[in-house]
């Protein structure tokens, strides 16, 4: 919204700034943040009258016994935050915001039904398997079929860029579109299995999505695209604001989530989070970049097929103790905090990785 105020730059020349994708990415971090502080106590409170609390399993790390109870559907923070800070900062008739918004939406309210049926109905199976993976499958099969009727860059509309390689492009063909659907299912249950320790999908999320806007930024700018050898996506600018206003509501939301967590954030955000996250990297032509910013959430989702296939393939025999890999760290004895910072850590060098791309070509 605050984007057209720079049409009236003839009458008080400093709006001219809102034209800038930097300038509003920068005012989405930090009004997404304080948003965020503002009304997490509110809504916090509120969701603790209705006695939304926490289920914690039994077999699982004892000190997470403690957690018991803890407020959950938290994450509906980080959903209207992030909501609110995109109609504010970004420009709105973007198609990739539009895109981004849609997909937000749909796996907010698949993640939230999840929470309200656990939690309220007190269903301990939540919303079914079937009734999750066909929300998962249609955003998919929009997103997708959108972005093939009307692509990022027509002369790669089939095709990936490999990283660290210059100008080097793999056409998948009709194989593109089942690809593409399987990062944006994938990444939305990748986070999803992630959130299981205080901060650790919050804090990995933001290291990802700076991964996503800096490309973003980069990728829609048609001088730096052709400088850094990156498919140019004509109005992927936006798409930094969206991931900025992103950063800042898990920013905010890590207020109360850090350890010992106030609030869980629940289905309600990490099926989103994900899922926007693996939308972007579709837009901005960077799909097998994901594996690599997101490793994080690559190998928690690879420690519970492995973990289910040794099971089941090897006579009950598991591999780690415990998975998503999270737990068996704990287990091995290593504190919470401390698995959790870990992991930031190897977030952070995840993201410098990725982002080495851009000039390892």
């Amino acid at each position: 919204m605050l984007y057209y105020a720079h049409y009236l730059k003839d009458f008080f020349s400093p709006l001219n700034v809102f034209q800038y994708i930097t300038f509003r990415a920068g005012g989405a971090v930090i009004t997404s943040f304080l948003l965020s502080l503002a009304i997490g106590p509110w809504l916090i409170a509120k969701l603790r009258t209705y006695k939304i609390g926490q289920i914690q399993r039994t077999d699982g790390p004892q000190s997470h016994l403690a957690k018991q109870g803890t407020t959950t559907m938290g994450g509906l923070l980080i959903f209207l935050t992030l909501v609110v800070t995109t109609a504010l900062w970004a420009q709105m008739d973007n198609r990739f915001i539009l895109l981004l918004l849609f997909t937000t939406v749909v796996l907010a309210f698949t993640g939230w039904m999840d929470d309200y049926t656990k939690l309220v109905r007190k269903n301990p199976k939540g919303a079914s398997s079937v009734f999750k993976f066909t929300l998962q499958i249609f955003t998919a099969i929009v997103v997708v079929g959108y972005l093939a009727a009307y692509p990022p860059n027509g002369q790669f509309t089939n095709a990936i860029s490999i990283p660290y390689t210059k100008e080097i492009f793999l056409n998948l063909g009709f194989l593109y579109a089942a690809l593409a659907m399987v990062v944006i299912i994938g990444s939305s249950n990748a986070v999803n299995l992630t959130d299981g320790l205080d901060g650790l999908a919050a804090g990995s999320i933001v290291f990802t999505a700076l991964t996503f806007a800096i490309f973003a930024y980069s990728a829609g700018n048609v001088k730096w695209a052709s400088y850094l050898k990156l498919i140019y996506v004509e109005g992927a600018g936006e798409i930094a604001v969206f991931l900025a206003a992103m950063i800042g509501s898990c920013l905010g939301f890590l207020w109360y989530n850090a350890h010992p967590a106030e609030v869980f954030m629940g289905d309600t955000s990490s099926l989103f989070l994900g899922g926007t996250i693996g939308t972007a990297a579709i837009c901005v032509k960077q799909e097998l970049l994901l594996p690599i910013a997101g490793g994080i959430f690559l190998l928690e989702t690879l420690s519970v097929i492995l973990q289910m296939g040794s099971f089941k393939l090897r006579n009950k025999r598991r591999i780690f103790l415990m998975a998503p890999i999270h737990h068996h760290f704990e287990l091995k004895g290593i504190a919470e905090s401390k698995v959790t910072v870990r992991f930031w850590i190897a977030g952070i060098m995840l993201m410098l990785i990725a982002l080495a791309s851009l000039k390892i070509r």
